[in-house]
């Protein structure tokens, strides 16, 4: 199954980081690729269920996960519960840097569930889904930091 995983240096305090990853429904202000994430259900402080719409490539992508929050460790793992892949999980995590910055992570395992398209597409869309993920990520720096494109 393919896997996107991308790491960013953050000139933020890990805390400051966190903060900004955890506060999903803002992604859409600041990040191009997102058109729009909402929290659909609140469990408690630790579990939600959000959905999310994502310009991919000249593509859509729509999806809802569940979500699992770890403020301690400052990790959030998601897995897909509908959309268009046949399977979506991974997780976002901020690590506290040598200088007191944060290392934000972005980690994603998919499956496109086209089996004998596989070999083909698997390719193109681990591109795709990690060119958004540094985008993501770049865009999570910019509105930390307060620097422009």
């Amino acid at each position: 199954m393919p896997r996107v995983e991308v790491e960013l240096y953050i000139a933020a305090p890990p805390a400051q980081s966190w903060d900004a990853v955890v506060d999903v429904e803002s992604y859409s202000a600041c990040m191009d690729s997102v058109q729009s994430v909402t929290v659909v259900e609140q469990n408690g402080p630790q579990e939600r269920t959000t959905a999310w719409s994502v310009h991919l490539k000249g593509s859509v992508l729509e999806w809802v996960e569940a979500e699992r929050i770890d403020d301690e460790a400052r990790r959030f793992d998601f897995h897909q519960v509908s959309g268009d892949l046949a399977h979506f999980v991974g997780h976002w995590a901020v690590r506290a840097a040598d200088d007191g910055g944060s290392l934000v992570s972005l980690h994603v395992e998919f499956d496109i569930g086209i089996p004998l398209l596989a070999d083909m597409l698997n390719p193109v869309a681990a591109t795709a889904l990690r060119e958004n993920a540094e985008q993501m990520l770049t865009a999570l720096e910019r509105r930390l930091t307060g620097t422009s494109a």
